[in-house]
């Protein structure tokens, strides 16, 4: 199983709703986040202002932040290489990332005319 790491901007929580100002795509994330651990992903998070030490601890992170700055975050690393960076990723992103099978999709049955014992011809 591949590893996916979030190194998130500084902020007071990772969920999004925190706060005046909710960051809806934070919150979509978020939820995207517990969906693929409970479907097996590994995802690490890291926030910029409780854990500044994962950051300067990673060169990789670390290049980057001094290239492009704090402003440039979330990072996003996938086994230690440069996945994504400036947005979170989505859903199908995460998916393909972590190697999760996606559910397969259930057709619906079909409609019939039939109610009861009528049933049209």
């Amino acid at each position: 199983m591949k590893t996916i790491q979030v190194f998130d901007p500084s902020m007071c929580c990772s969920s999004g709703v925190c706060g005046v100002d909710v960051d809806p795509s934070l919150v979509t994330f978020s939820a995207d986040v517990d969906w693929a651990k409970k479907n097996g992903a590994k995802i690490e998070r890291f926030n910029l202002s409780s854990e500044p030490m994962a950051f300067a601890d990673n060169k990789t992170v670390s290049g980057f932040l001094e290239r492009s700055g704090a402003q440039a975050l979330p990072l996003i690393l996938v086994d230690g290489e440069l996945a994504l960076a400036g947005r979170y990723p989505t859903r199908n992103e995460l998916t393909r990332w972590a190697t999760i099978a996606e559910a397969p999709v259930v057709a619906k049955p079909a409609s019939s005319c039939c109610a009861g014992s009528k049933c049209c011809s």
